[in-house]
């Protein structure tokens, strides 16, 4: 479910989102449960995780919440996931959350050092973080993850030490950290001087991983650590290559290799369907060969990793491709920490003409 309005963009920030037109969000959330109900007429089978993302989907309110779930085709064990902005979090905008079927947040949360949160362009403050997880607790939600953002400009490891260590106060049973990427037509785009440094990214890879490590959350996906039972059974949809459908702008979905996506602005994804026409924009359909390779792409990525037999000794081994980057874990193969630190450049090499078709 995407939730294309925010309070304000942040510098990184290249979604499908806008800060200027929240009047559009009553209809907008009218026009998202009408697509709903076309789809589940049309078919639409259960869901086993929904997620809303954005922008910012705690600017919709709980009835609007309860609205939009009371369509779609849901059961007790449903993970349903809602991303929450820590100024917009309230005990009462969570129990309104919870009543409508929502059972894991998911805050934004990024730096719990001002000066970083400035430089990324966020507005939160960081004493909000700590109200909302408490108003988390006081609701009863079994479990909430931290999004965390490193590789700033300007922050410091002592600085990223210190999110870190925030972030553990607060007991989270998961933790996403991302390092920063540029992307284009971004504010942070726009001045080089801005742009992280890998060294500088490396280094706090290795400090959040250890530290998490210690604390008792397992690194499962590059970018994602959790304690046992908490991980995030939405992402495991997406890196086994599930089926999922998208609703809303921008939104997209995937059934058995075809993946499509719907147009990009709210104006446009509400006059289709006013008209009583698809919001889809366009598809792309994936032969065997481009599903195997990117199979093999997004498994490395997860701590279950690949089967031994995906790749060869020489691919592996010394003088490999992939030498220091992947290893054996019994009958699995995985990536090292260096490997996840070059995850890009593995997924690169598995576009060599050596592994297209390969039978794995």
């Amino acid at each position: 479910m995407h939730v294309p309005f925010c309070t304000r963009r942040c510098d990184y920030c290249a979604f499908a989102t806008w800060d200027d037109r929240d009047q559009l969000i009553p209809t907008y959330v009218a026009g998202v449960i009408e697509e709903i109900k076309a789809a589940t007429s049309a078919g639409l089978p259960g869901a086993t995780s929904v997620f809303f993302g954005g922008g910012t989907p705690s600017l919709l309110s709980g009835e609007q919440m309860a609205a939009i779930l009371a369509e779609v085709p849901l059961d007790e064990r449903t993970e349903v996931t809602v991303e929450c902005n820590p100024d917009n979090v309230t005990v009462d905008l969570l129990r309104g959350y919870r009543q409508a079927g929502v059972n894991r947040i998911s805050l934004g949360v990024q730096s719990m050092v001002p000066h970083v949160l400035l430089a990324l362009g966020r507005l939160h403050d960081v004493e909000n973080v700590q109200a909302a997880v408490e108003a988390i607790g006081e609701v009863g939600f079994d479990s909430f993850n931290l999004d965390l953002i490193y590789g700033t400009v300007g922050e410091r490891i002592d600085d990223w030490r210190t999110t870190v260590y925030a972030a553990l106060a607060l007991n989270p049973p998961h933790v996403s950290a991302y390092g920063l990427t540029v992307e284009a037509g971004t504010p942070l785009a726009e001045d080089l001087s801005r742009a992280p440094d890998d060294d500088d990214q490396a280094d706090k890879y290795h400090l959040v991983d250890d530290l998490f490590g210690d604390a008792g959350l397992s690194n499962y996906e590059i970018s994602n650590w959790a304690r046992p039972g908490h991980e995030c059974q939405h992402n495991f949809l997406y890196w086994n290559q599930g089926d999922y459908r998208g609703f809303g702008c921008a939104a997209h979905s995937h059934n058995k290799g075809r993946r499509w996506w719907n147009v990009r602005t709210p104006e446009r994804y509400l006059a289709l369907l006013r008209a009583g026409d698809s919001a889809e924009d366009g598809f792309e359909v994936l032969d065997e060969p481009a599903r195997l390779l990117e199979g093999l792409q997004l498994g490395l990525r997860t701590r279950s990793g690949v089967p031994r037999s995906a790749l060869s000794d020489s691919d592996v081994g010394v003088g490999g491709a992939l030498e220091g980057l992947v290893e054996s874990n019994g009958n699995r193969l995985v990536l090292t920490r260096r490997g996840r630190l070059l995850a890009n450049e593995v997924a690169l090499a598995l576009r060599s003409p050596s592994w297209i078709g390969r039978d794995r």
